[in-house]
């Protein structure tokens, strides 16, 4: 849309803003803007009388990145929201942007001449000071006044930028490691093994360090769903995830491998140790009430363990097949008990 300014034809490709005067009109004090607070320069009012005013509704965006033009607005009424696109190619409202009267915006399409990243709305009707890019520019030149606000615009601007990235990054981090617990029992899952196992045994290996894994199984727990239901195997499980925490030394990992298998990693270890290890954890489910409502008798919960130590130039696919071969014997030989590969 045209706008009309002193009977002269002013061009705002890609806008449909409306035009409400020029700023020599609209009567507004320069000093309540913040590009030219602190500015004592007697060509300023000149520089920026013919500058369209202009008016958006509510709703309305000005900015984006399909705005053609490098301009500046400044904010005289109302109140502008910046959006960021998030990754999925979505909108994201970005935390505590919200510019009010004597803010401006598009102020890096004129110095990058790059279309706008962020985009800019109206959350009310509001009256916008259109500045182009090449007055803005004589107004730099002109004033070393307007040069120092828009370099701490610009300051403030990379600081909040960097503030945003960094809560992202947490949030980030917080749902990646979401992602890698299990959700019912509180444990490391399958894909957290899958992406730490190889690791620590190859840093086993560089180090020359032990390292042994203990798979376990609860003992009967398909026929135990079958008769109590899922409910009560859930709860089986997550008792079962409780008594490893509560086993474990600190520098173990427990891990909800699949269904009503359980492992556990132990870094620094050797084959005798992780055998102490499994025989404490099958001692101390043999010795958990697992159900104290006697109202419903249930059977009470035992687990068959396998041990498995790495051995040289083993990797973590094969180490998981020692210890679940060693498992499968537990199994067979009568189960509630540990066998070492």
């Amino acid at each position: 849309m045209s706008l009309y300014t002193c009977g002269k034809r002013v061009h705002l490709r890609g806008t449909g803003l409306e035009l409400l005067s020029t700023f020599a009109e609209y009567g507004h004090p320069i000093d309540a803007l913040q590009l030219f607070q602190g500015v004592a320069d007697p060509a300023l009012p000149g520089l920026l009388a013919g500058c369209p005013v202009v008016r958006v509704s509510a709703g309305e965006t000005i900015l984006d990145n399909n705005t053609a033009g490098a301009r500046l607005y400044i904010l005289l009424r109302g109140a502008l929201r910046a959006s960021q696109p998030d990754l999925e190619g979505g909108s994201a409202e970005v935390a505590g942007v919200r510019l009010l009267p004597g803010e401006c915006a598009g102020e890096l399409t004129v110095l990058d001449q790059q279309a706008q990243a962020a985009t800019i709305h109206a959350t009310q009707d509001s009256d916008l000071l259109v500045i182009e890019a090449g007055r803005l520019w004589q107004l730099i030149d002109q004033s070393n006044g307007v040069a120092r606000n828009l370099l701490h615009l610009l300051s403030f601007r990379i600081r909040a930028a960097n503030a945003q990235l960094r809560r992202r990054s947490r949030v980030g981090e917080f749902y990646r490691q979401l992602s890698l617990a299990d959700g019912l029992t509180g444990l490391q899952n399958r894909a957290w093994l899958d992406q730490n196992l190889p690791l620590l045994t190859e840093q086993a290996h560089d180090a020359e360090n032990p390292l042994s894994l203990i798979m376990l199984d609860i003992d009967h727990f398909k026929k135990f769903n079958d008769e109590h239901g899922h409910q009560a195997g859930d709860e089986v499980l997550r008792l079962a995830a409780g008594v490893l925490t509560e086993t474990l030394r600190p520098r173990d990992f427990p891990v909800r491998y699949g269904g009503e298998e359980l492992l556990v990693i132990l870094p620094n270890t050797h084959g005798k140790g992780a055998v102490g290890v499994a025989q404490r954890l099958c001692e101390n489910l043999r010795s958990t009430v697992f159900f104290s409502d006697m109202r419903k008798p249930l059977p009470h919960i035992t687990a068959s363990f396998g041990v498995a130590s790495l051995a040289h130039g083993q990797d973590a696919s094969a180490l998981i097949a020692s210890a679940d071969a060693a498992l499968y014997r537990a199994k067979h030989a009568g189960r509630n008990q540990v066998v070492q590969a």
